[in-house]
């Protein structure tokens, strides 16, 4: 008996030897041994109805300084003589210039936004009315550090992009209208769009668009867009496209209210059977459409779009803004060869145009309301996070600098006893997380 015991306990020992080996050999294993090292967002993005999956295409690379530049997928490495750090194209924010003010403009636009009246005229009737006045008085509840400047200022574009390349947000999406026509409360800022791109490429930033809901906005309206920013833009190193596992090489645009437009309308365009179809032709894109309703996953994927956003920074605002309806909706995605691209914001607050929406407003909680946004969307393991807002600052979304003011009739909100760029720290720390947790996902 005792040598048997003796012959199970040096079997047991050999054994237990055996697996801490393994055990170690697996934790010395790098990507480069077997696993893929394309991080962050190299996992497949689901694409086209035939099973097309797309992943991100950057022209941007490792730069160093006196060294060419080398392709890579979905991020960039800067090596400067003070530290190392990247962006990464995955992680996405959307961008206004719609701002102006006297000195660029002649006027201020936007900063002196209306309050916007509620539909009740009883509710309307009890809230203030009229438009703001700057300088003192702005269309936000917090104060820009670079004051109410203008979209047309070198110097502001120049200090956004440095804030987003900080941030390691590699994509900026542009809130785009067609040439000569604006929202209702602003003018038309489409001949700035080089601009952006050009103080974009400087910093390796990319720029997809997002098409916003004008007056007279149909299917057809819709492809004669895509054919002049693709003719107009496509050629700019800021341009973001997507590669897909086919080899085809495809731009990325979002489309703001999407389901203002009937999903007849849009297979017509997005379906590869379409009467005026995009699929197949030099202007074939990847087409995100706006999720706000529950019923709206199913016109998105009859519409024939790509995938689906949820934008809105104000949990439980909507349907497609609420993080328990997330894992769902990408649920949903997933069985449908679509993209699913959760939006995380800081925080919303929009009574500053829309006083009676108090019920709305989101508390930014010193940071733990985005991060909380932030961890919500990165726990559907998505294939691309967006960022709403950087400069939104009617709605309060921004992740911009702000700084305290107070002046006779406002006090401003702030982001203290933080510094003006605690919001762009908190998106570069879950930026870097994001990679670290994609790259476990794809192993």
């Amino acid at each position: 008996m005792t040598r048997l015991r003796k012959k199970a306990f040096i079997a047991l020992f050999l054994f237990t030897l055996f697996i801490f080996g393994t055990m170690m050999g697996l934790r010395t294993l790098k990507p480069s041994d077997g696993f893929s090292d394309l991080a962050p967002g190299m996992g497949e993005f689901v694409g086209e109805r035939g099973g097309d999956r797309r992943r991100p295409v950057s022209n941007d690379m490792v730069v160093s300084p006196g060294q060419p530049h080398l392709a890579s997928d979905t991020k960039v490495v800067f090596t400067k003589s003070d530290r190392d750090y990247s962006i990464f194209y995955d992680v996405q924010i959307f961008y206004y210039l719609w701002y102006g003010n006297p000195q660029m403009d002649g006027k201020y636009i936007h900063w002196d936004h209306v309050l916007v009246p509620h539909w009740d005229p009883k509710i309307a009737a009890s809230h203030a009315k009229g438009r703001h006045t700057p300088p003192e008085d702005i269309a936000s509840s917090f104060y820009p550090e670079l004051g109410p400047y203008s979209s047309r200022d070198p110097t502001v574009l120049e200090s956004h992009m440095s804030q987003i390349e900080a941030a390691a947000a590699g994509v900026l999406v542009l809130s785009w209208y067609p040439p000569g026509i604006a929202d209702n409360h602003g003018e038309p800022c489409e001949d700035l769009v080089p601009a952006v791109m050009d103080a974009a490429h400087r910093h390796s930033i990319k720029v997809a668009f997002h098409i916003q809901p004008y007056k007279g906005r149909t299917d057809l309206s819709m492809y004669d867009n895509i054919k002049y920013i693709i003719d107009k833009y496509g050629n700019h190193g800021a341009f973001y496209r997507f590669r897909s596992t086919t080899g085809r090489i495809l731009p990325l645009f979002y489309v703001y209210d999407s389901y203002l437009t009937p999903p007849e309308a849009w297979a017509d365009l997005l379906h590869p059977a379409g009467a005026h179809t995009l699929r197949g032709t030099p202007y074939d894109g990847v087409f995100l459409a706006l999720v706000v309703e529950e019923r709206h996953k199913h016109d998105i994927l009859a519409g024939g779009f790509d995938g689906m956003y949820t934008y809105f920074a104000s949990n439980g605002f909507s349907f497609g803004s609420s993080h328990q309806n997330w894992k769902a909706v990408k649920d949903f995605c997933d069985g449908n060869n679509l993209l699913f691209v959760p939006s995380a914001g800081p925080g919303y607050v929009d009574t500053a145009v829309r006083p009676w929406n108090n019920h709305n407003t989101r508390n930014r909680v010193n940071g733990r309301y985005y991060e909380t946004s932030l961890q919500a969307a990165l726990s559907v393991r998505p294939e691309i996070v967006t960022i709403t807002s950087f400069n939104e600052w009617h709605e309060g979304t921004q992740i911009e600098k702000a700084v305290p003011r107070k002046t006779v009739t406002r006090l401003y909100l702030d982001y203290q006893p933080h510094r003006s760029d605690l919001y762009l720290e908190l998106t570069r720390k879950w930026a870097e997380h994001f990679n670290k947790e994609k790259d476990k996902w794809l192993m």
